[in-house]
Formats: structure tokens, sequence, C-alpha cells
């Protein structure tokens, strides 16, 4: 599990980030083409780092997290948009947004904020979105947008999340399951698996920083540290790899580190991860200039 980092990758002709701030995610379509979301929507590269679209406004703005999926008509970005209270799909490639969901009314829930943070769908379709900035719910709808249940809350306890802040579809395991990060819990961070109904099943892993999302590929998950690193886990969820690690108090769970500040191979608030078809990876940091990072696997 070792990587070289591709300096400049994604950066226009004056070198600088294309993307303003960052507090997003990333994923990969089928064609290879990098997603990632910004506060001023979602910018698509290839995979030299070319821009190939753009997806910019109010509607595609601040999406804190994305999953990407292949279904019958076409691939879908999933997002969890935090500061605008909704999860939202919509087209990969014509950015025609397909389905919103809001606040569930029907949960009986008399909610004063909701502020999901991340967002997967299940093999049937249901969409699992986490409310991880407020009440720490996780809502479950139906593939239409049908409120179907929720489960979790706020707290400490082996049950309760303390900021259910990234999830994924763990397909490491057959039937697949939840894999949710709960970044602040106390006293670290740490991963939990729940089944697709909302039961809890057990902790993956504890002792971590703050965990800010999961990204699958085989055997392995990319988990991005809002401490300044990623952490690499096998199946048996035993830690294969800490990449970019920042020693540097200054600088790591630091928003505010302009780009001419920025260390090559040393990360300062890593936010979103995803791996490509070559066991590449591509990272975020939660960053005030915009930082997209492309690793590339070591044979």
């Amino acid at each position: 599990m070792t990587f070289d980092t591709v300096p400049g990758w994604g950066f226009d002709e004056e070198g600088r980030s294309v993307l303003g701030p960052t507090h997003g995610g990333v994923v990969i379509d089928k064609a290879g083409n990098i997603y990632t979301s910004a506060r001023i929507g979602v910018i698509v590269f290839s995979p030299d780092g070319k821009v190939v679209r753009r997806f910019l406004g109010d509607e595609y703005s601040n999406i804190h997290d994305m999953e990407i999926r292949d279904e019958a008509d076409g691939e879908f970005i999933y997002g969890a948009r935090n500061a605008n209270a909704e999860g939202i799909k919509f087209n990969a490639v014509t950015g025609e947004i397909v389905l919103k969901l809001p606040f569930p009314k029907e949960s009986g829930l008399n909610l004063k904020k909701f502020n999901p943070t991340a967002i997967t769908v299940a093999p049937n379709g249901d969409i699992i979105l986490a409310d991880g900035y407020a009440s720490n719910h996780i809502f479950k709808f139906d593939k239409n947008g049908k409120y179907l249940k929720h489960f979790g809350k706020k707290g400490n306890g082996l049950k309760e999340f303390n900021t259910a802040h990234g999830m994924t579809l763990d397909t490491r395991y057959d039937p697949p399951r939840l894999l949710i990060c709960d970044r602040n819990h106390k006293p670290k961070g740490r991963l939990l698996h729940y089944d697709l109904d909302g039961n809890f099943m057990d902790v993956v892993i504890t002792g971590l920083g703050m965990p800010t999302s999961a990204s699958i590929q085989g055997e392995f998950v990319s988990v991005p540290d809002l401490h300044g690193r990623l952490v690499i886990l096998d199946k048996s969820n035993t830690i294969m790899a800490v990449l970019g690690h920042n020693s540097d108090p200054k600088t790591r769970v630091n928003f505010n580190v302009p780009q001419d500040k920025w260390r090559e191979g040393i990360f300062s608030g890593t936010h979103g991860s995803y791996w490509d078809k070559d066991g590449n990876l591509y990272v975020q940091d939660w960053n005030v200039s915009g930082r997209l990072m492309k690793l590339v696997r070591v044979k």
C-alpha cells in the first residue's frame, strides 16, 4: 500500500486549483472521470486532471458527501447537502436532478435542524441519509424517496452517534452492510457496522482521530481522517497503511491552509476519497483553496 503523488494534478494553466473551497467528497464514473464536490458545485475531471464538465450553482453547491450508482437509465450521483437540508439525486452526465430528499415529516420527529452529511444506496435502490450535523438520526427511503424508517440517535453510547459524518455500503461482506463513520465519538473516532434495516452489528475499529468518510474497493477501505491523514484497512479491519500524516498541529484539522502553503504528500484535513479501477486514490482535503490529490499506487 505505497503511493506516489502527482504534483499539480487538476490545476489550471497558472498552476492554481480550480475548485475554490472544498468540504465534500469524491466519486468516479465507469469512464474513469473523477467528480468532486466544492462550495461552488461539482467539478468533473478526466484521469489526467483536465476539467471535462461542471455542475455549478445553488442546486449543486455544498454537497458534503456523494455516491455514484450505475442504474438502468444511466449513472447517477447521490448527494447529501448539509447546508441545504436535503439529499439529491442527479444524472452524472446531464446534471438533471431527478430526486430531492427533504426532511421527512412522516417520521413524526420534530427536528429544529436537518443537516445531512452522508448518503449511500442499498443494492435494491433504498437510499440511506445520515443527519450527522444535527440529530444524528439515519433515515431510510425507498428508491422513489418514500420515507421508510429511521434509526440511531446522538450520544456516546455503544449504539449512539456523536456525528454520524460518513457512510458507505460495505461490499466486502455478503450481504453488504452499512459502514458508518462516527467522527466525534468519545474518547476516539470509530467505524461501525449496521445492517441495512438499521440494526447495530458491531464496532469495526476505534482509536481513530476524526474519520470523515469511507470508500471501498475489493477487500480494502480508505478512511480519510480530518487530522490530516488517510487510513487504509483490509478485510479484517486491520490498518494496512497511513498516508499523508501531518505532524504539524498548526496545519492539521485546519481549513485555512492556502495553496502556497500546501506540502506535497502531506494532508491538512482529509474529507473524501475514492479508488479508481487501477487502485489509485483521489483524496480531497477540507480546504479554503480547494485541494484534490491523485495518489498513484506503486506496484
